[in-house]
This record gives structure tokens, C-alpha cells and sequence, in this order.
């Protein structure tokens, strides 16, 4: 039938096009699995990019969801009181040691939050003067104005400048410019991933952690742990930064938190809360008691302290895998890095040809930067999909093998 003006556009696909979505159609899940619309099943090593830390189709989480909706609460804004936004900051602040919760909808969204907390905070009576951010090389904090000031990807910044004023970027191996960088007159705050997800897979020393921690405290300046990525249960501890026995001003949550659906947090010390006043910042979904619901069940699951030993237990497995893998193929696994559950392979040459060919095997990888790939199973992966996770990424490298640098 011909195109008639006025008639609407008819798009086979009408989403924007931000991401290049791979092939498969998926149609189920189950655990550790995505079903597409042929019947084929595709073990996923990414969890919706660490969001789906139970598996697909968890229990909890349907069970949840579903006492959830029998109550009629979907959404009643901000303006009134719930009680399951309650309970979830209660179990967030016993867990992490800190003492306030934002909710929001994002991960994007939670780290302008810190910020725009960090700013408001600042130049109050004990808080430094300055408005600018420090970040870290290799860092991701989001793709929002503020969020990507700090994001440390020249193709995602360029264009979209100018963004948010005052980022300052210092490379995590230079104590000395760092020690510059954190002048109380020209920032408020610096932000960081105790494991850099997008930048690699990199975890920073936690000999690192608590310099910076405590130049930030004798300073004035508000440390942030962007945790979006590796928090929640991803490494085995329910936060990444806890080994090291240091404690942030302001940590950021996201991904897992929800099990899915979109939420985000960020958790404060009381200092902090009490530089905000009402109005200055605010939500209308963030928090919604539907949500919270579920979120609640997600973190009693992934704060279960057997459940981390599990855990570790797992990311213990694959990295053994991985290193056997890498003394077969030293030319073609170059490092491997990561705590627990986030794994990051580096390999010569580039990474998304083994992505590629993992597909093509029906496991579901993901990369972080151009030679790194990303293994982020479900936290309730069995030994047996592990083990046939990593025979499938050996098949991939050989896949491969002759196209690499």
C-alpha cells in the first residue's frame, strides 16, 4: 500500500537506535539462561550487564512483585508515605554503615544525585569550599551531563560538550597528582569505582582506598563510591569497598538493586543528608513502593552472608577456569582481573570478535573497553554452567584466534 502524507511512519523497529542490539530475539529466561524465539538457549555471562544478580525468573523476586501488587500500591509520588521505601533504606543503612537514602530510578541518576549533594554540602560549616569533581582515569559514572563530565570517554564526551564544569581527571597510579588534585578550594568531592567495570575491570588497591580516604577526611572533601556496577553482592561482599576497611561520604547503587526493575540509591552519612533541605532536589517514581518491594527481597537475598561465601566460592571457580585457560593460551589471554563474580579477561588483539564468537556459541559476553571481555554471570550460577561457560569461551579465543593482533 502506498505511503499516503499524514499517514503515520510504519518503523519494524521503532526503538532509537543508541545501542546495536546483537541477533537473537529473546522471548524467556530461567536462571542462568535467555530463551529466543527459535527455542535456543544462550547462557548468560552478563546479567543484563550486572542487573540481573538472581537469575532470570527468580523466585523472590515473582514472589515479591506479585504481594506487591496485591496491595494496590503501584505509585502514590513522593508526596506521601509508604512503608516498603522504609524498610529498603533501613536494610541499605544497616548493611553499609551509613545512615540516609535517595531513591531514584537509575544508576545515571543516582550519581548526579551525589553530586548535586556534594555541591550543596560544600561550603557548609565543616565542608570544603571548592565546586569542582575529581574522577579517576578509565572511570564510567553515566551518560548524563553531570555523570558524563566525570566519565573518563572521550567518544562519549565530544559530542555533547560543554558539560557539567570543574571535572578534573587523575590517573589512580599517581599518588602525587592526586595529592594536587585534592585542593578543598577548588572541589567538593572526588568520585570512584572501587572496580572499574567500563575501564577494564580494574580494581583499585586498597592501599589506595585508604590514602584517599584519608587525605578527603583531614581535607574536608566528600568521598564517593560509585558502586552501580561492582556493589551489591557482585564481588562476594555486599559492597566492593568493604575490604578495605574504609567507609565513603556517599555511595551510589543501581543495577542489581531491583532485580530489573529500574531503581537507584544513593546512601549518606547524615552530614551529608543534613546540608540538603526540602526542595532541593526530588522524585517522582524514585522509590516508588512497588518497586521497593521487590528491591527489599533482592537485597535480603544478596546481603545473606552464606550467600556471599557462595559467591565467592563461584568467582573463585571461574577465575581458577580462566587461569587455566590463560597457561594453554599465554599469547591470547593477556591478564585477567576482577573480584568475585566480575571477571574482565584482557586478550591480544580486540575484544568484540571474541564477543562475536561467543554469540555464535550461544554464550552471552559483554566487553569493557576494546581488549577487555566482561564476565558478569548471575551471583546464582551453578559449578556446571560455570564450567561450560568457560569451555564455551575457550571455543570463542580459538574461534578467534587467528584474527587477533
Amino acid at each position: 500500500m502506498a505511503h499516503r502524507a499524514g499517514d503515520p511512519v510504519l518503523n519494524e523497529d521503532a526503538l532509537l537506535g543508541v545501542y546495536k542490539p546483537a541477533a537473537p530475539l529473546f522471548e524467556g529466561g530461567e536462571g542462568s539462561w535467555l530463551i529466543d524465539e527459535d527455542g535456543r538457549r544462550f547462557l548468560d555471562f552478563t546479567s543484563g550487564i550486572a542487573v540481573t544478580s538472581l537469575g532470570h525468573g527468580a523466585p523472590e523476586i515473582r514472589e515479591a512483585a506479585l504481594a506487591a501488587l496485591e496491595t494496590g500500591l503501584l505509585h502514590t509520588s513522593n508526596l506521601y508515605r509508604t512503608r516498603p521505601p522504609r524498610e529498603l533504606a533501613m536494610a541499605l543503612t544497616a548493611k553499609t554503615g551509613l545512615d540516609r537514602v535517595f531513591f531514584c530510578n537509575s544508576g545515571g541518576e543516582a550519581v548526579e544525585a551525589a553530586l548535586k549533594f556534594s555541591r550543596r554540602w560544600a561550603g557548609t560549616e565543616e565542608g570544603a569550599r571548592g565546586r569542582g569533581f575529581v574522577a579517576l582515569r578509565g572511570s564510567f559514572h553515566g551518560r548524563l551531563f553531570g555523570s558524563l563530565a566525570l566519565t573518563d570517554r572521550p567518544a562519549y564526551r565530544e559530542p555533547f560538550e560543554p558539560l557539567m564544569p570543574g571535572a578534573h581527571f587523575v590517573d589512580p597510579d599517581d599518588l602525587e597528582a592526586m595529592d594536587r588534585a585534592l585542593d578543598p578550594e577548588a572541589v567538593c568531592a572526588l568520585i570512584l569505582e572501587p572496580i572499574q567495570g567500563e575501564g577494564g575491570v580494574r580494581p583499585l588497591p586498597a592501599a589506595f582506598l585508604r590514602q584517599v580516604r584519608e587525605w578527603t577526611r583531614e581535607r574536608g572533601i566528600l568521598l564517593i563510591f560509585d558502586e552501580i556496577q561492582c556493589g551489591l553482592g557482585r564481588t562476594g561482599y555486599f559492597t566492593a569497598h568493604e575490604q578495605a576497611g574504609v567507609r565513603p561520604d556517599l555511595l551510589t547503587l543501581a543495577k542489581p538493586l531491583a532485580g530489573g526493575l529500574p531503581m537507584g540509591a544513593v546512601v549518606m552519612t547524615e552530614a551529608v543528608a543534613g546540608a540538603m533541605q526540602p526542595g532541593d532536589h526530588g522524585t517522582t517514581f524514585g522509590g516508588g513502593p512497588f518497586v521497593a518491594s521487590v528491591a527489599l527481597a533482592v537485597v535480603r537475598r544478596l546481603g545473606d552472608p552464606d550467600f556471599l561465601v557462595d559467591v565467592r566460592a563461584k568467582g573463585a571457580r571461574l577465575r581458577q577456569g580462566l587461569e587455566t585457560l590463560r597457561a594453554r593460551h599465554p599469547r591470547r589471554i593477556r591478564e585477567i582481573r576482577g573480584e568475585g563474580l566480575i571477571l574482565g579477561v584482557e586478550v591480544s588483539g580486540e575484544a568484540a570478535p571474541v564477543v562475536e564468537a561467543a554469540l555464535d556459541r550461544e554464550l552471552l559476553l559483554v566487553g569493557a573497553g576494546p581488549k577487555t571481555v566482561r564476565l558478569l554471570p548471575p551471583l546464582t550460577v551453578n559449578d556446571e554452567e560455570i564450567d561450560l561457560g568457560l569451555e564455551r569461551f575457550a571455543g570463542a579465543l580459538l574461534d578467534t584466534e587467528d584474527s587477533h593482533g
